[in-house]
């Protein structure tokens, strides 16, 4: 499986995590020219919002990959959503998603509150 392939089925996988603990997913890769949340969701007041990091295996583990200039971009990206489509302050929360390709399965983790401004 490829790069990209593994980061669709991890997005994948993410969408139906956020579903099943009852949140509406509300956007999937919102882009902007500051940066791009993979996933946008939300559950009453509270907006997530999910760097989605798939790997198929190695040393580090996929959160590992979320730098201090990726958060960023995330945190841009969510503060540009909120403004346009909401128009309001909201409660929010920046989560990231671990998918693992191992052994032909899919690990999967969802860290909340894993970053802030």
């Amino acid at each position: 499986m490829d790069a990209k392939e593994l980061g669709r089925k991890g997005e994948a996988l993410a969408r139906r995590y956020y579903e099943k603990s009852g949140y509406t997913v509300l956007e999937m890769n919102y882009r902007t020219r500051m940066g791009e949340v993979d996933v946008i969701a939300q559950k009453g007041g509270l907006y997530v919002f999910c760097e989605v990091k798939a790997r198929s295996g190695g040393p580090y583990a996929p959160r590992e990959a979320v730098t201090a200039a990726k958060r960023r971009r995330v945190m841009l990206a969510a503060q540009h959503y909120v403004a346009v489509q909401l128009g309001t302050e909201v409660e929010m929360r920046f989560d990231v998603a671990e998918v693992i390709w191992q052994e032909g399965n899919f690990l999967f983790r969802c860290i909340e509150n894993a970053f802030s401004f």
